[in-house]
């Protein structure tokens, strides 16, 4: 009996244990069957995505960014191909051994990227715009984990040169700055998508590809002359280091049909490392920055005093000496005249006598005429971020308002801006819209759109556009205030301007000047109107000794580069030639 109870007891136990063991079998199967549920029933797309990422990839790139040419189709900015290399971390057993490999081919840290391939991500980059030739030595020392893309990069062969108007690209090869933002919808090349399935020892065993039709950007061919650019940026160099300026721009333009041939500014920057430049330095400054234009402003003070037939090139005007009184201001000038006409009043830069010009016709004649020359509004050039100037109503105008508008303070322009006007009487009254591109055309070189020069209107009678160029000439005559600007066998038309800028607090004490020059050439039959200005100068602050010089410089070199022979020289015209009514 005790035997058959001990039996009993032994057999109990058993089963229990075999019961427990069942049951927590039974948990277990049950725990793997509700996993294998949830994995597979609500988990399943997540699952699945994180399962592809390790192994395949959806790669979107873009063709070829279109190349920009000069007028004459020298290559400006241009494309050539890299390679973006990546990793897959979670594919790599040994992030220490890959980075001292990668380090060793790349100019990359090896501490900070070891850091990067230890990551839990399924793909991180590791250098960009690498060359082909080190991505493939790379390639042959790393075999698994790493990831290589075919791209382009944006190189500027000429470096700084044009650099404020061409801007540059960044690595998504999109436009950031210049002409390089503005025509970003041409340039850039059309998508291009491709899923790539690698094996777990990172090999490519399927590649499908989704190409849009043309691959390639289209280019474009500037109206720039890259050997004028270049001659415009030294002769501006030249005159900014020799004053110890803080910078200076000059724009040099075709006055009959408004094309740009160069636009320098200085300091300048190398697009290709744009990043270790100041931002300032990267923006076109000639479109976007307003300046008061100072004396450069008498000549349409004339146009506005010939065109409203109000005044003649030898009305007499009282030039009080050097002193005018207007309320409780006092307007000075250089050197005290006293009877002086108009043509002189523009020959010698009076402001008294374009105070008292500006009087006699009255605030409306000369706010039109400011207005028909395109004052107080935007030219319409193809760069970004242009700036209208400004031109404030005549009906607000002070009476001080009005005399100091008439010499260049109070008004604001560009620097493009005051080109297109000085060029429209070059141009027999026409003011033209200035433009920087002078086509637009496929990857095959078939032309895509090409732009022709545009008329805006008419700004002021042939007649008057006349007048106006013998008085520009006289300024460049011995005893003007501009003759430094005028080259051995061209006659220059221009005109100085010396501004002051404008202090924090609105005032003028104390203040740096702009000094500025300019003009067109040859008198008779204008090839090129220029203009120079230069910032802050040190030592010697006037338009016709800063400017004037890189004025010359850049006109002498670019007829000699053109092939413009001089002109013979010829009879002076003289003031009782042009002392007859409009």
């Amino acid at each position: 009996m005790n035997h058959t109870a001990q039996e009993n007891q032994r057999i109990a136990r058993r089963n229990r244990r075999i019961l427990i063991a069942g049951i927590g079998f039974t948990l277990c199967y049950l725990v793997i069957g509700l996993k294998a549920v949830y994995l597979q029933v609500f988990a399943d797309d997540g699952l699945s995505q994180r399962a592809s990422s390790e192994y395949c990839r959806a790669v979107e790139s873009r063709g070829k960014r279109g190349t920009i040419y000069d007028v004459k189709s020298r290559e400006l900015v241009v494309s050539t191909k890299v390679v973006n290399i990546g990793a897959h971390p979670r594919q790599i057993e040994n992030p220490g051994e890959i980075a001292a490999a990668v380090s060793q081919v790349l100019t990359v840290d090896r501490q900070a990227l070891e850091k990067r391939l230890a990551l839990d991500k399924s793909f991180v980059w590791i250098k960009r715009n690498e060359s082909p030739d080190k991505a493939k030595a790379l390639s042959r020392v790393v075999s698994k984990g790493l990831d290589f893309t075919d791209s382009f990069s944006r190189i500027y062969p000429n470096k700084s040169l044009s650099a404020q108007v061409l801007g540059f690209s960044g690595t998504d090869a999109h436009g950031l700055e210049g002409l390089e933002y503005y025509y970003d919808e041409y340039l850039k090349g059309d998508t291009w998508k491709q899923t790539v399935i690698k094996d777990a020892l990172g090999r490519i065993f399927q590649q499908t590809k989704v190409r849009t039709p043309e691959m390639e950007g289209k280019n474009l061919i500037l109206t720039i002359d890259a050997n004028i650019q270049f001659i415009a940026e030294q002769a501006l160099k030249k005159a900014v280091l020799k004053y110890n300026a803080k910078s200076g721009m000059a724009v040099v333009m075709r006055p009959d049909t408004g094309a740009i041939r160069a636009l320098a500014h200085y300091p300048t920057f190398n697009p290709n490392a744009f990043g270790q430049f100041p931002r300032e330095t990267w923006r076109n400054r000639a479109i976007t920055d307003p300046f008061e234009p100072g004396s450069t402003m008498k000549v349409f003070l004339a146009a506005a005093a010939l065109d409203s037939g109000i005044c003649t090139p030898g009305t007499q005007i009282d030039c009080e000496n050097g002193k005018y009184r207007i309320g409780s201001n006092v307007i000075h000038d250089t050197h005290p005249y006293e009877w002086l006409t108009l043509h002189d009043i523009v020959k010698y830069s009076s402001n008294i006598g374009a105070a008292k010009i500006a009087e006699m016709i009255g605030p409306k004649a000369l706010y039109d005429t400011l207005g028909k020359f395109g004052f107080g509004e935007k030219t319409g050039i193809d760069c970004p971020g242009e700036s209208a100037g400004t031109l404030r109503h005549y009906e607000s105008w002070r009476a001080i308002d009005h005399a100091t508008i008439s010499f260049g303070q109070g008004v604001s322009v560009s620097a493009v801006q005051l080109l297109t006007a000085v060029s429209a009487i070059a141009n027999h009254g026409v003011l033209m819209q200035p433009r920087m591109v002078k086509a637009i055309t496929n990857p095959d070189g078939s032309i895509l759109q090409q732009f022709e020069p545009k008329i805006i209107r008419q700004a002021i009678n042939p007649e008057t556009a006349e007048q106006l160029k013998i008085m520009m000439r006289a300024v460049t005559e011995p005893d003007g205030t501009g003759p430094q600007a005028v080259p051995d066998g061209y006659p220059v038309c221009g005109k100085t301007g010396t501004a002051q800028i404008i202090n924090s607090n609105g005032t003028y004490l104390n203040c740096e000047y702009n000094a500025a020059f300019v003009g067109f050439a040859p008198f008779e039959s204008p090839k090129l109107a220029v203009l120079v200005m230069v910032e802050g100068p040190k030592g010697n602050h006037y338009g016709g000794i800063v400017a004037a010089p890189a004025f010359r410089e850049i006109v002498r070199e670019t007829f000699n580069y053109l092939d413009v022979p001089p002109v013979l020289p010829g009879p002076t015209v003289r003031l009782k030639e042009v002392n007859n009514p409009v």
